[in-house]
């Protein structure tokens, strides 16, 4: 009895090991997947604020909420078995849809700098009247509802891309690293969100705080220069989002270039990043990925600016009329 309890002890630690050493291999792969989408991440962390602005303080964080428990659901319910499907069925979708996702943030991402640089008129039907929201809480719903809209379009990119980055095996594997790299980083852009529209309340608590002493005023100190530095703060932050966006997608390009494009283009980059490396051999890695970003960015802003005339003048028309006609036929 003794020695089949043995046996059984044995057994159960062996598959505790198998286990823990899946599981190893299921966080160190959603680790590099992860780290893989950072620049899609960074664009997510820089868009969301924008969605809170001009709401009571007491209504930030369920919006955040909302927004993020919405992500979430983008990413686990729909996105998730998409990919796997995808994965296992067209696996050589992947890389095209990653690069349609690639040129739609080219796109975005040219449009702003465009819009920066030479602001020009609002797209069509912005300037048509909209119906005046009855409450508060409809125009909250309006906004959480775009925040999500604008969400799945940036949730599908990371997790196309977490898929592309997911070595082949078992669907389960794959199903726990999509998931595990979804709620990650949905939790991490979230919470820092929720940091960025709760900074300026802090600021203004530590601005009013009336302690008399040396530390009393260093706090009311960081407290104007909380208040005060958050404008800028965000301006920046939406510019990093920006040439996120662009250098991202533009990677993307890239990298479909070189599997489906002209292979020249391939051989232009790696033979651009590696002379570059020689001139200065001790931070090679450093340059490398310097050089390459640049010319992702370059990429990308070609791209964008390609792809402007094709949606204004071409699929946002196209996508007006259908909706028109699918609204007459509804009547």
């Amino acid at each position: 009895m003794s020695v089949g309890l043995i046996g059984l002890l044995d057994d159960i630690a062996a598959i505790a090991k198998v286990a823990a050493a899946s599981l190893d291999d299921v966080a160190g792969q959603a680790a590099k997947a992860g780290a893989k989408a950072a620049g899609v991440v960074i664009d997510d962390t820089a868009v969301t604020p924008n969605y809170v602005i001009g709401f009571a303080s007491r209504r930030e964080l369920p919006i955040v909420g909302k927004i993020a428990i919405g992500s979430l659901r983008n990413k686990l319910l729909i996105l998730l078995p998409i990919a796997l499907l995808l994965g296992h069925f067209l696996p050589a979708a992947v890389t095209p849809l990653l690069m349609l996702g690639g040129a739609f943030l080219c796109y975005e991402g040219t449009e702003k700098v465009f819009e920066a640089m030479v602001p020009h008129q609002a797209h069509d039907g912005e300037g048509e009247p909209q119906p005046i929201a009855l409450n508060a809480r409809s125009v909250e719903d309006e906004k959480v509802a775009s925040a999500i809209k604008t969400d799945f379009i940036l949730s599908a990119e990371i997790m196309a891309i977490t898929l592309a980055a997911i070595p082949a095996g078992s669907i389960w594997t794959q199903a726990l690293v999509l998931a595990l790299v979804g709620f990650g980083i949905t939790v991490g852009v979230y919470g820092v969100v929720a940091l960025i529209v709760k900074a300026d309340d802090v600021g203004l608590a530590f601005a009013r705080y009336d302690g008399a002493s040396v530390i009393g005023r260093a706090i009311r100190l960081m407290g104007r220069a909380l208040v005060r530095g958050m404008p800028g703060f965000l301006t920046v932050l939406s510019t990093v989002g920006t040439a996120a966006m662009i250098w991202v997608g533009g990677g993307i390009i890239l990298h479909g270039f070189e599997k489906y494009g002209p292979p020249v283009i391939g051989h232009t980059v790696h033979a651009a990043t590696e002379a570059a490396a020689h001139i200065l051999p001790s931070v090679a890695g450093i340059i490398e990925w310097t050089v390459e970003a640049l010319m992702s960015g370059v990429l990308g802003l070609l791209v964008g600016a390609l792809a402007i005339p094709v949606v204004q003048y071409g699929l946002s028309p196209a996508w007006e009329r259908l909706r028109r006609s699918v609204g007459r036929a509804d009547r």
